[in-house]
Order: structure tokens, then C-alpha cells, then sequence
């Protein structure tokens, strides 16, 4: 799949990535052939392949689910951008 200058100047807007006009050509290029490595790996028969999670397999380790530092609401609190309210973090009003 081959992109053209204007369709990676969108890109680049939508993306608020700030792109020079004189880089423009070369990324296009680099872009397209990243897109064609892409599009080899559908030609790539996965018929009967399982999904991976990992190569190795393995069962992570797990620990108990237990309280280590009881009781450190005010000095997780300190760390607030503004000021607490209670023993909460009071944020800015996101809906309306």
C-alpha cells in the first residue's frame, strides 16, 4: 500500500504530529514500506496456530493478597496535584 504526501500530512494533523513539508516524501516512503511488511503477514497461513500469550510456557508466580503498609492515606495524599477532600483526591469536574 503506497501513501502519498497529503495522505501522511492528515495522518500527521490527526495524529498533532508536527511534520515537515521537505520531510513529507521520505517519510511517505518509510510509512509504505512498513504497511507492505504488514500486508506480508497475511499471506502467512495461521490455519491450526493457537494464540500466544508467550513463548515460554510458564505460570507466573503469585502472591498473597495481603496489606504490607496499613493506614498510609495521608502520605499517599501529599502527593495530591490539589487538595484532598476527606481521604479522597479531589480532581477537576470532566462532565457536565
Amino acid at each position: 500500500m503506497a501513501l502519498d504526501q497529503d495522505t501522511v500530512r492528515r495522518v500527521a494533523t490527526l495524529a498533532r504530529i508536527k511534520v515537515e513539508e521537505k520531510d513529507l516524501a521520505s517519510l511517505a516512503t518509510e510509512i509504505s514500506a512498513i504497511l507492505g511488511w504488514i500486508e506480508q503477514l497475511s499471506e502467512v497461513n495461521t490455519d491450526g496456530v493457537a494464540p500466544l500469550a508467550r513463548v515460554v510456557n510458564m505460570k507466573l508466580p503469585m502472591r498473597d493478597d495481603v496489606v504490607t503498609e496499613p493506614d498510609q492515606h495521608e502520605k499517599i495524599l501529599k502527593n495530591a496535584p490539589q487538595s484532598a477532600e476527606g481521604r479522597f483526591f479531589t480532581v477537576p469536574k470532566v462532565v457536565e
